[in-house]
């Protein structure tokens, strides 16, 4: 019997799965034939930076899922989720058309395996509201990893992203998983959750993080959430990774963190006030600026430099209009995250 979810599902060459029962068996018989599991989560909307992990995953694995789901968990009751974009015939059309060699074997050419778009229902059985407090049910926490940087302004973000994440995991079972490095806490947070629950699907040196993916012209990383900007939104987007360039070059110069910081800051205030006077219909407002020791998340003290730590995340938000952007940038031994 074909269910009402299958039956509005858009057509698609790639099987798609909405229930945890179809995708096990699906998945048991990968277990059966041997076959290693790259896995993308997504909450759909794709673009080039979420295709970018779907390529390195088929490149590298027999078999590639996507998952396609819109967390209602990882929102605050003031956010986005009623409005956040949702284009599934685009993202499969998009899925679709990746075809890329193997690694191991060029002459092999991989596209991905299946999308698993599960119900929230399907993925909340206890049922789900945005209201923490309201909640009933089983979550994740990552104690003490959490409440700097972006949890700073997102206090239950990560709540929601470690509890989406961990049954993702247990449904899918990958071998590989692949993480943007946009979303740099997130992916060090979820490697850090892999490892403290012993799971074996992925192992923690098989959560891959990935490079952010920019704009060739403006450097802007890419985001979902850049559909919202408007015209004179898109032209001062590029600002916050232009400040995060300011403290990279001071950082580098062997200027304090706080000397860092200050450049930052200045570039953001030195736009604002350009695009004042070019006329431009847009607010900018900055959310944070910080460098984090990147094995802690702790912030940096205001006198540290470049001798003193080993890696250091430097990230950023900023406003403009009602988006909201983040990017970072990863000061010293990248090898250790991005390796």
């Amino acid at each position: 019997m074909t269910s009402k979810a299958t039956e509005s599902l858009p057509v698609s060459s790639i099987p798609i799965f909405t229930t945890v029962a179809d995708y096990r068996a699906w998945r048991n018989k990968a277990f059966a034939d041997g076959k290693t599991v790259g896995f993308v989560p997504t909450m759909g909307a794709l673009h080039d930076g979420h295709l970018s992990l779907v390529r390195e995953s088929l490149a590298h694995n027999d078999l590639t899922v996507v998952s396609i789901f819109v967390n209602p968990a990882q929102f605050a009751p003031h956010e986005d989720l009623a409005t956040y974009p949702r284009t599934l015939p685009r993202d499969l059309e998009l899925l679709e058309a990746e075809k890329v060699p193997s690694a191991a074997s060029p002459s092999e050419v991989h596209t991905p395996s299946a999308v698993f778009v599960p119900t929230v229902s399907e993925m909340y059985p206890s049922g789900i509201v945005q209201n923490v407090a309201e909640q009933k049910g089983t979550f994740i926490e990552v104690k003490g990893y959490g409440h700097q940087m972006e949890g700073v302004s997102r206090p239950t973000f990560f709540r929601g992203v470690a509890t989406v994440v961990t049954k993702l995991f247990n449904v899918v079972q990958p071998t590989n998983a692949y993480f943007g490095q946009k979303d740099i806490q997130q992916a060090l947070l979820l490697k850090r959750l892999v490892r403290d629950l012993l799971l074996s699907h992925p192992e923690p040196s098989n959560l891959h993080i990935i490079p952010t993916t920019r704009d060739s012209t403006t450097g802007l990383a890419l985001s979902s959430r850049n559909a919202y900007l408007s015209t004179d939104g898109y032209k001062v987007a590029p600002t916050l990774r232009q400040a995060l360039q300011a403290a990279e070059a001071a950082w580098n110069a062997g200027h304090s963190k706080k000397k860092c910081i200050e450049a930052a800051i200045a570039v953001v205030e030195s736009r604002k006030a350009q695009a004042q006077t070019e006329g431009l219909d847009v607010t900018m407002k900055l959310d944070y600026l910080e460098m984090n020791n990147a094995h802690t998340f702790d912030i940096l003290d205001h006198q540290l430099s470049k001798k003193d730590v080993d890696l250091v995340i430097l990230s950023g938000a900023l406003n403009v209009d009602k988006t909201r952007l983040i990017d970072n940038i990863l000061l010293g031994d990248t090898q250790q995250v991005l390796g």
